[in-house]
C-alpha cells in the first residue's frame, strides 16, 4: 500500500494545508509522524473519499483470505 506525504494526501483530497492539519488534530485522518513529518497509509485516504469503496475492499480480501485458508486446511 502507497503511504503519502501531507502534501500530496492535501492534492489527493483538494484541500488547504490548514484544513489537513485540522483533520489530523482531529483524528480524522489517522496517520504516522516519522522524523517530525506526517506519513499517510493509502487506505486512510480511500476511507475518507469513499467508504463503500474501503469495505469492498475489506470484504474482498477476507473472501481471498478464506479460501486460502481453506486450501491449506486440506493439506
Amino acid at each position: 500500500m502507497a503511504v503519502y506525504t501531507t502534501e500530496e494526501t492535501q492534492k489527493l483530497l483538494k484541500i488547504s494545508n490548514s484544513t489537513i492539519k485540522r483533520m489530523l488534530k482531529k483524528g480524522l485522518i489517522k496517520a504516522n509522524k516519522i522524523g517530525g513529518q506526517y506519513r499517510i497509509m493509502g487506505k486512510e485516504i480511500l476511507r475518507i473519499l469513499s467508504p463503500d469503496v474501503e469495505q469492498k475492499a475489506i470484504n474482498q480480501y477476507l473472501k481471498v483470505k478464506r479460501k486460502v485458508v481453506d486450501v491449506i486446511n486440506r493439506w
